[in-house]
């Protein structure tokens, strides 16, 4: 069986989006979860965190940053062609519900896994505020859809050529400050970014929910490659997450384990034989 893909566009010059036929995946998706693609019978299984889903027409859309071998094979794909491998929904959904105000964070690439959870929050009644953080103007991707689904949506890039200058902290010390009150913070992004928002928002007591992007193989807590440590405690991002609370986070080794490979990986994808199984869930 194959998986045809029906839209491919480009978003930047090192991002695009994939819109595949996947009825079974799309009928049980839920935002926050993740499939498991491999485009051809000698590919790798890369992860890629579900962007959007739609049950009636049977598909899932996935968004993809050129990162490695798979990626760059994947970039010459087009409208019509099919990936082998498809496998999902994967992961536990993130949880949404009774939560009546939330600020959704996400950093760049990361800012796509943000959009459906903030259509599921707008669906359920919840208000939403989103404040989405990119490198420069050039690489804003999904600023309509973002709007769409947000009561306000704060656009920062690193070096202010879209207008506001600073990091999403910054943004989000901001409206901590004036005093908005949310119910849930909901950040999505480089560990880096992440763990900057969570020290920020633990000083507001304000809860927040993490999505984590370790290395990851097989998708079901079998190989074990994608632990991270929780509250003290091991715990598979495939199985029991993506979504932690990131309060609980051990961040120094996360960060290190996200290092740990990555020299073998440059040397794999010189040689044109990237088969890491590097999540690019969040970029």
């Amino acid at each position: 069986m194959s998986y045809k893909i029906i839209e491919k566009r480009d978003l930047s010059p090192q991002i695009f989006l994939l819109k595949i036929v996947a009825p079974a995946v799309a009928h049980r998706a839920e935002p926050g979860q993740f499939i498991i693609l491999r485009t051809d019978e000698y590919g790798e299984r890369v992860p890629f965190t579900i962007a959007d889903f739609d049950r009636e027409q049977g598909t899932v859309t996935i968004i993809v940053q050129v990162a490695g071998k798979t990626t760059m094979d994947m970039q010459k794909l087009k409208s019509g062609d099919s990936v082998l491998d498809f496998a999902g929904p994967l992961g536990m959904p993130t949880p949404l519900e009774n939560i009546k105000k939330a600020v959704v964070i996400g950093g760049g690439l990361g800012t796509a896994i943000t959009y459906p959870q903030a259509k599921k929050l707008k669906s359920l009644g919840a208000e939403v505020t989103m404040i989405a953080g990119f490198k420069n103007k050039e690489s804003i991707i999904l600023s309509e859809e973002l709007a769409a689904v947000s009561d306000k949506l704060i656009i920062t890039t690193d070096d202010g050529s879209n207008g506001l200058k600073g990091f999403v902290t910054d943004r989000l010390k901001e409206e901590l400050e004036s005093g908005e009150l949310f119910d849930e913070a909901i950040a999505v992004g480089p560990l880096l970014m992440m763990k900057a928002v969570c020290d920020l928002t633990k000083q507001y007591n304000l809860p927040t929910t993490v999505s984590m992007n370790p290395v990851m193989i097989d998708g079901t807590g079998m190989c074990g490659g994608c632990r991270v440590i929780v509250d003290g405690k091991p715990m598979f991002a495939c199985v029991d997450g993506p979504d932690f609370d990131g309060h609980k986070i051990d961040w120094d080794i996360a960060l290190k384990r996200q290092n740990a490979l990555k020299s073998q990986e440059k040397r794999a994808c010189e040689e044109g034989t990237c088969r890491i199984g590097r999540s690019n869930i969040n970029g």
